[in-house]
């Protein structure tokens, strides 16, 4: 039962993994840029976040996908 429950571990990781660092992160944050200089006002802030975001996601999307991959990965083999 144990073996169950860390593989549905490992595939949420990696779902969610993929779910943060592609398309709230990456994609979100091109979408971001793209609302900010569509802006009436330019800000250089929304802009600075949004290409934040771009530069990140990858980074964001390892981390969150590793917490649930370890212990499911820990489940598994104990």
């Amino acid at each position: 039962m144990k073996e169950i429950i860390g593989l549905l571990m490992l595939l949420a990781g990696a779902a969610i993994g993929l779910y943060v660092g592609v398309w709230l992160c990456f994609v979100g944050g091109i979408v971001d840029v793209i609302e900010a200089i569509r802006a009436p006002e330019l800000s250089a802030m929304p802009v600075a976040i949004g290409v934040a975001k771009v530069v990140f996601s990858g980074v964001a999307g390892w981390l969150s996908g590793i917490c649930l991959a370890i212990p499911g990965i820990a489940l598994i083999k104990g």
